[in-house]
């Protein structure tokens, strides 16, 4: 619970801190700054050194890299058909082929199928959705900045994200233990990630812009909280006979849009109006999506 209300919180501070003199237009830049070079690499040192990986993390951890996967071809195919621009389908690719499956995803999990779920939920987020933004979502987030693919661009572009230094590093010292304080600090220092992304989303938040994005913002709400997880039930019901595991992955494949995936879309410049749209709308929406999914998924009727 207290979870949604710093949701609730954090959007409203972004939205009232817009008719404020003292927050210029640059707020959003600012704190997106102190989310990708402090907050960002600060959870990725922490949980990448700590990750357990064995082969039973492959199973909900493959989840967001086939919904990332089907999102690249059923919006960069809508580009390539000219329903939509390129730099659109970008940004519905990063925020509708990727899913809240932490700060939202964690407290549903335990309230729709208890803790036990929870184990799971951790190896589909870390595994899964972070490894995705970390590769194949910034790669694409890079294109879309320079409307063409060049090779050394594009490497400069990705090593100048600092949460991937912040991934090569932890992998490399996966091998020797972190002193407590040193945990700690990284804790604090990435619990700082979602009230500041949220207070940006909130102060980019526009809803007069929904009038210019009704279509395209629909058909991003439709297919990461409709669509995807329709997709993820039947590539994944032979799974059904472990119904935790199974249940699991299909709700965490129906989640909001990723905050962190989101501020990026903003930072980077690739639709910002729209990425903030598919945040600050999806996250309340996906609340009914989730609770009607978990219903038909419990009482077998899909």
């Amino acid at each position: 619970m207290e979870n949604f209300l710093l949701l609730g919180i954090c959007f409203g501070l972004g939205l009232f801190f817009r008719r404020l003199p003292q927050f210029p237009e640059s707020t959003p830049k600012v704190l997106n700054g102190f989310i990708l070079f402090i907050s960002l690499p600060s959870l990725v040192f922490y949980h990448v050194h700590e990750l357990k990986v064995d082969a039973t993390s492959l199973l909900p951890s493959s989840m967001p890299w086939v919904v990332f996967g089907i999102a690249v071809v059923f919006f960069l195919g809508m580009y390539k058909l000219k329903f939509l621009k390129f730099h659109t389908a970008v940004c519905l690719v990063l925020t509708a082929g990727l899913g809240n499956t932490s700060f939202v995803g964690f407290p549903l999990l335990e309230t729709y199928l208890g803790k036990e779920s929870l184990g799971y939920g951790i190896l589909a987020d870390q595994l899964g959705t972070f490894m995705v933004l970390s590769f194949p979502g910034i790669i694409l987030a890079s294109i879309a900045m320079d409307g063409k693919w060049n090779l050394i661009t594009l490497v400069k572009r990705v090593l100048g994200f600092a949460p991937v230094y912040a991934l090569f590093i932890a992998i490399v010292t996966r091998q020797f233990q972190y002193p407590e304080a040193l945990k700690l600090v990284l804790l604090r220092l990435g619990d700082t990630l979602t009230p500041l992304a949220l207070v940006s989303v909130g102060f980019m938040l526009d809803l007069r812009t929904i009038a210019g994005h009704g279509r395209v913002l629909a058909m991003g709400l439709g297919f990461k909280l409709i669509l995807a997880p329709i997709f993820v039930y039947w590539i994944y019901s032979p799974l059904k006979d472990d119904s935790l595991l199974f249940q699991t992955i299909v709700l965490e494949s129906a989640m909001a849009p990723m905050v962190t995936s989101t501020v990026i879309t903003i930072e980077k410049n690739i639709s910002p109006h729209l990425a903030s749209l598919m945040l600050g709308i999806g996250i309340p929406i996906s609340f009914g999506t989730t609770y009607v999914l978990n219903f038909l998924l419990k009482g077998n009727y899909i």
